[in-house]
């Protein structure tokens, strides 16, 4: 169900050009800028985009010049299939490494514990009004997240990934709220199953 699922989403996301992905991703990221749960964050933990996800990379480089936040980033530890994280200073610190995503140069590794983020900005291929989400399949981010509970989690998304309903398992983590191009829903007030 779940593989059917990313599979039909990923093909929707596949076919959106870039200037689409571009316009709706700085219009999910100004309403990100809004929330209370952004402005109030010191440690953000954000996703670097790669293809056809909600751009962030536009946002990552505001807060770096701006510095008025620590701006975090993951890196995937193939060997313990687990995600550690790192502060960055500059997007220029950054290079492609697994499958192609950017993370910091092993020089530019600054590691934080997880306990330490207030707020995480998670990828998703798909969501529901729930906060329950869909990754990419190889559980890095639910372990994370596992490791979180007590972290705001905002998942930014297009319309076109919001589905009425996502079957749960054990060791996912729903996010608190989804951000897309259109609204914002607080899973929270919603029925969480």
């Amino acid at each position: 169900m779940k593989q059917k699922i990313r599979e039909e989403i990923r093909k929707k996301r596949e076919v959106m050009n870039r200037e689409d992905v571009f316009s709706k991703s700085y219009t999910i990221q100004e309403k990100l800028k809004k929330t209370a749960e952004f402005r109030n964050a010191k440690n953000v933990l954000f996703y670097v985009s790669t293809k056809n996800e909600v751009e962030t990379h536009r946002i990552i480089e505001e807060l770096l010049s701006s510095g008025e936040k620590n701006v975090i980033v993951p890196i995937t530890d193939k060997k313990n299939k687990i995600l550690k994280l790192s502060v960055i200073k500059s997007f220029s610190e950054l290079t492609p490494r697994t499958h192609g995503i950017l993370e910091p140069e092993n020089k530019f590794i600054r590691p934080i514990e997880p306990e330490k983020v207030d707020l995480v900005i998670v990828p998703g291929i798909a969501f529901d009004k729930s906060g329950n989400r869909i990754g990419s399949g190889q559980g890095y981010y639910d372990k994370l997240l596992n490791t979180m509970k007590n972290t705001k989690k905002v998942g930014l998304a297009f319309e076109l990934q919001v589905i009425d309903d996502i079957p749960q398992e054990d060791h996912d983590v729903p996010v608190d709220m989804i951000i897309t191009e259109k609204r914002i829903i607080k899973a929270n007030e919603n029925d969480k199953k």
